[in-house]
């Protein structure tokens, strides 16, 4: 099975969520999920299957893990596809600076209002 194909399933996308975060067994891949321990099985056999996740046999234990570089064919695609010249991620997005543009016009009109110059005096640590 293709990576494709196995990332179809919202289950199992929240499988390789979880897993991202480190190995785990499928008693703590079935929390949150409302779907039995098998029916869980089922989608890591397909996760495997598609080369995405494996197995090590820990005691009586299975702790799934993600493969490394296994979702290499997806970002691939990924990029093929995305607009020419189009960054993939901007460093900072643009609805984190809408709080910071907040804060500077209230304390602006805050000094305006009071007719304070902003303090730049450095405070000394005594120790």
């Amino acid at each position: 099975m293709d990576p494709f194909t196995a990332l179809a399933d919202p289950v199992r996308r929240a499988l390789m969520q979880r897993l991202s975060r480190g190995a785990a067994r499928v008693v703590d891949l079935t929390e949150g999920h409302g779907i039995s321990r098998p029916a869980i099985s089922r989608h890591l056999r397909v996760l495997g299957e598609a080369g995405l996740v494996d197995a090590d046999d820990v005691g009586r234990e299975r702790h799934y893990r993600l493969v490394p570089d296994a979702l290499d064919p997806v970002r691939a695609w990924l990029d093929d596809v995305a607009p020419a010249g189009r960054p993939t991620a901007p460093p900072i997005p643009e609805h984190a600076l809408d709080g910071l543009d907040l804060e500077v016009r209230r304390v602006g009109r805050n000094r305006r209002h009071t007719g304070t110059a902003p303090d730049t005096t450095a405070t000394k640590e005594t120790g």
